[in-house]
């Protein structure tokens, strides 16, 4: 449902985030600010602070931060509409009714209807595995060791024998035939008339991050093909942005999430009190999932089966994963095939210490790559260390190719100057361009910031101190623009703090995190309103330090401007940029006198 935006402010302002977060944990007065332990990970010395003038929070500890929607969206669990209807409630507040157009209305109604026929499905699933015609699947589940507590948990069910049961079922509580065509659950042919997609199987309700059904997966008992079978996709069901679990992993306070193969492993995992374990819905990882999870963690480690099909899929999902800036490790569960075969043979301790021993995504896919090779085989030991040069590569900062590069280096007895000297070899201009071209094409693109450079470190300065100081926003106006932020989100705040200060002529921070729609959105726009501020300094620092930020951040902006006139042969912008660049430091000196 869609909300004004002066409904939302209003509500915000109304809800003074000292007050709503005193209220969920002890907050004690320092400075200006507020501090207290961070309900977001465990720690034993105070790094999560709220501002009151800044109406915000930010962790220095784990990083979350935003304003209080994000915070009750973290803490509650809810999405943003569910946040503020709490939040009006809370502050007196009565909300409007939304109206839509008639377009809008109809596929609302029509998600809102398959998501109702989906519960009312899985309410009678889970009613026949409870029958006496459900006795086999009870005995099949119980048999693989799950507790009547798991299967109530995770909401298991039975389609029976017979093939239209639920269709009978659902035309009963008066849905129309249309309709029972859009949910995957009926099919019809002029034979049959309207029948069942699932039979005979045990039914395992797929749900959203928000607890709603949007789809199910069948299991035959048996040596049926196909084993399993899930949910067509429909306007409320797409797999390839599903995660089977995440609905309960969403809410675990580790710090990673369990990524496994299959429903079983899942529940296994949960039943062994692993609640934070998530699967893809047999298809394979994609890049929507990856965002999906980072909404939710900063580390995921892959337990995936200990076969080749686990071990190609450990493989595609790692680049993945971190390309998305989420940190990978791999969880060794040898000699067993899967984490469920693991836990009941060696129990829940053994599992946690192999987690804590998870390793290395990166050493993870080297060893693997070791294997296809005979290293007592000089030509194939050459092949190996070139393939594994080719990999230290794709490591852009030199420090941290540095430590990979020694750590290789050390575990397969090379030394360290020749394999520097050949992964140097490799990386030649035309690969080191390509590198940068592929880097620069990601500063001008909406993508998320995953290292903090001296680029980032001088926007996320620059921008603090825009919020804090009016003056240096009425100087530096018409130096800077947003376009000179050249990082996704740094780019977005930049440009909402100069709107807010033409349009108000001042920034409240937790404004600007309203503009932002995911909570992993608004913490990253939050940390960028807590860079150290400049009235620590002394004078002379303070003129320093400000004189070489925004330096930095012109200068980079004029280089990335010259390559893109370069490549578009453009020969009078270029002319024009060489001379800004030959007078920046004059005119930044000018400026902020």
């Amino acid at each position: 449902m869609y909300y004004p935006d002066d409904t939302v402010e209003e509500i915000r302002i109304r809800s003074d985030i000292v007050s709503v977060i005193g209220s969920y944990i002890k907050l004690k007065k320092s400075g200006s600010n507020y501090v207290g332990l961070c309900p977001f990970h465990n720690e034993k010395t105070p790094s999560f602070t709220v501002s009151q003038s800044k109406q915000m929070y930010h962790c220095f500890g784990c990083g979350v931060g935003g304003n209080v929607y994000t915070f009750i969206m973290e803490y509650e669990n809810y999405t943003f509409v569910e946040a503020l209807k709490y939040l009006a409630e809370r502050a007196g507040i009565k909300l409007p009714e939304q109206e839509y157009s008639a377009g809008e209305k109809q596929r609302i109604d029509l998600r809102n209807r398959l998501m109702e026929i989906n519960k009312e499905a899985a309410k009678y699933y889970y009613y026949q595995l409870k029958s006496d015609r459900g006795q086999a699947a009870r005995e099949y589940l119980l048999s693989r060791g799950l507790s009547e507590d798991t299967i109530k948990s995770f909401g298991l069910g039975f389609a029976n024998r017979f093939s239209d049961d639920l269709y009978q079922y659902l035309k009963k509580l008066g849905y129309e035939d249309e309709l029972l065509k859009q949910t995957g659950l009926v099919s019809f042919d002029e034979v049959r008339g309207g029948h069942d997609k699932f039979w005979n199987r045990i039914m395992f309700p797929i749900m959203d991050a928000g607890n709603r059904v949007v789809g199910f997966g069948g299991r035959v008992m048996d040596n049926g093909i196909p084993k399993y079978l899930n949910s067509p996709e429909t306007a409320i069901f797409d797999k390839s942005k599903l995660l089977y679990g995440l609905n309960i992993a969403r809410r675990t306070r580790e710090p990673y999430i369990l990524i496994c193969e299959g429903y079983m492993d899942v529940m296994a995992l949960y039943q062994a009190g692993f609640t934070n374990a998530v699967a893809a819905l047999g298809t394979a990882f994609t890049e929507s999932h990856a965002y999906l999870l980072k909404r939710y963690t900063k580390e995921v480690l892959l337990t995936f089966d200990n076969d080749e099909a686990g071990t190609a899929a450990a493989l595609r999902a790692i680049p993945i994963l971190r390309d998305s800036g989420i940190t990978v490790k791999v969880v060794n569960i040898e000699p067993y095939k899967d984490p469920d075969d693991f836990i009941k043979s060696l129990g829940t301790q053994e599992y946690r210490k192999r987690i804590d021993e998870a390793k290395n995504s990166f050493f993870f896919e080297i060893d693997t790559l070791q294997k296809n090779y005979n290293m007592d085989d000089p030509e194939d030991k050459t092949k190996f260390f070139n393939e594994a040069a080719k990999k230290l590569l794709s490591f852009s900062d030199p420090l941290e190719r540095k430590f990979y590069l020694d750590a290789v280096a050390k575990a397969y007895y090379i030394d360290a100057g020749l394999l520097q000297r050949l992964v140097s070899r490799l990386g030649s201009a035309s690969y080191k361009n390509e590198i940068y071209a592929r880097k620069l094409a990601e500063t001008q693109s909406p993508g998320r910031v995953n290292k903090d450079d001296g680029i980032i470190k001088s926007q996320r300065l620059l921008i603090t101190w825009l919020t804090e100081d009016p003056s240096l926003y009425d100087k530096l106006k018409t130096l800077l623009k947003p376009e000179d932020f050249t990082d996704g989100i740094y780019k977005d705040v930049a440009k909402l703090v100069y709107e807010e200060y033409d349009k108000a002529g001042e920034v409240i921070p937790a404004k600007i995190i309203s503009c932002f729609d995911s909570t992993e959105e608004q913490s990253e726009a939050a940390a960028l309103f807590n860079a150290e501020l400049l009235g620590d300094m002394k004078e002379a620092e303070r003129q320093k330090a400000l004189f070489d930020t925004v330096y930095r951040l012109k200068e980079e902006s004029l280089n990335i401007q010259r390559l893109k006139a370069i490549e578009d042969n453009n020969t009078e912008l270029l002319q024009k940029i060489i001379k800004q660049k030959a007078k920046l430091k004059n005119t930044i000196t000018s400026v902020l006198k």
